[in-house]
C-alpha cells in the first residue's frame, strides 16, 4: 500500500474541519467572520466541533493535530483571520459565504452562474468584506467566494478573484439586479458573468475566445 502523504491528508482534514465548524456555527445563527471581527470568544464552538470531528474522522483529527499540535492553535489562527480574510487565509484555496437559506450545493447546479471580480491582493480584503456582507443581507446572490493567499497551481496570475453566484443564469433580471447592486458597492468597472455550463465543460477565456455569457 502506498504511504499516505501527511501534508495532503492534513489539507483534506482541515477542509472538512472548517466545513463542519461553519455548519455548526450556522446552525446556531453565527458566522465565523462576525465572531472574529467582533472579538467574540467562540472557544466552546470550536472545541465542540473538534470533538465531533475526532469521533467521526479519527485519522483526520490525528492529521490536524500533527500539523497544528492542538485545537488552541487552530483557534488562534482563525482569530488572526484564517477563513475570514483572503490575505490571512493559507490553509484553504477559497473562502465561501452562502446567503441565508441557500444550500451550499446550490452553486454546483448547472443552472447557476457567477459574476467574476478580479482584485489585486492588496485590495481583495476590503472587496471581499463588501461582497460577503451584502451576500448575508441578501442584496446579492445565493453565494460568494474569494480566492486566498494559499498558492493555487490553477491560478493564472497573482490576482484574487471573487465569484458572486446567482441561482439561474437564464433569469436575466436577477442576474442584472445583482450586477447593479455590485455597482452600488463600488464595483463599477465592466465585469463578466460565466455560466456553470461553461465552467463544467472546462472552457476558459483565451485569446479570441470569450466564455462569459453577460458583460456589464
Amino acid at each position: 500500500m502506498d504511504e499516505v502523504d501527511s501534508e495532503a491528508l492534513a489539507d483534506v482534514a482541515y477542509g472538512i474541519f472548517e466545513h463542519l465548524l461553519t455548519r455548526n456555527l450556522r446552525e446556531k445563527g453565527k458566522y465565523l467572520y462576525t465572531l472574529v471581527e467582533g472579538g467574540v470568544d467562540f472557544t466552546a464552538d470550536i472545541n465542540e466541533t473538534f470533538a465531533k470531528f475526532g469521533e467521526e474522522y479519527p485519522q483526520l483529527a490525528d492529521a490536524l493535530n500533527g500539523r497544528f499540535g492542538s485545537v488552541d492553535k487552530i483557534y488562534a489562527m482563525l482569530c488572526a483571520g484564517e477563513g475570514v480574510l483572503p490575505s490571512k487565509t493559507t490553509q484553504m484555496y477559497w473562502i465561501v459565504q452562502d446567503a441565508p437559506g441557500s444550500a451550499p450545493e446550490a452553486i454546483e447546479d448547472e443552472h447557476a452562474g457567477k459574476w467574476l471580480i478580479f482584485q489585486e491582493p492588496e485590495t481583495a480584503d476590503d472587496a471581499w468584506k463588501k461582497v460577503r456582507d451584502a451576500t448575508v443581507t441578501l442584496d446579492l446572490g445565493i453565494s460568494a467566494k474569494v480566492s486566498t493567499a494559499k498558492p493555487n497551481p490553477d491560478s493564472r496570475d497573482s490576482r484574487r478573484v471573487i465569484y458572486v453566484y446567482t441561482k439561474d443564469w437564464a433569469d436575466e433580471a436577477d442576474v442584472m439586479r445583482v450586477r447593479e447592486n455590485l455597482k452600488k458597492l463600488g464595483f463599477v468597472d465592466r465585469i463578466g458573468y460565466k455560466r456553470n455550463l461553461e465552467t463544467f465543460a472546462g472552457e476558459y477565456a483565451q485569446k479570441g475566445k470569450r466564455v462569459t455569457y453577460y458583460s456589464a
